[in-house]
């Protein structure tokens, strides 16, 4: 397999992930939820000047991407983060960290040589 081709699994991965993260709202409340824990559609609503239908759309955004579920307590559902997929996440952009680490390196060795 190609090194190219081993980049690009990960990647299909966690592009649901990071789409999910890329609205404001739900990276406000990925941030509430790993903040505060578990809470529900009600207390999410208090801190946002936008509609209860509206957070539980970008609940279930959170949801699909694997960031987010939700529990039934009594009436309300009680919405926690998912740490696995976060960690996932950190874990991705490590990666990509380190692969840039390496090329930096490799370019400043280049540049270093031909100064001489």
């Amino acid at each position: 397999m190609s090194r190219s081709s081993t980049a690009v699994a990960p990647a299909r991965g966690a592009a649901p992930l990071f789409a999910a993260l890329g609205d404001e709202v739900r990276l406000r409340l990925v941030a509430r939820l790993a903040a505060n824990g578990p809470e529900s559609i009600t207390a999410l609503c208090a801190t946002h000047a936008i509609t209860r239908q509206a957070i539980s759309k970008h609940l279930t955004v959170l949801a699909r991407a694997g960031l987010a579920r939700a529990r039934r307590r009594g009436r309300e559902r009680i919405w926690q983060l998912e740490p696995r997929r976060l960690s996932e996440a950190s874990e991705y952009l490590d990666r990509i960290s380190r692969q840039w680490d390496i090329a930096l390196d490799r370019l400043k060795t280049f540049l270093d040589g031909e100064a001489k």
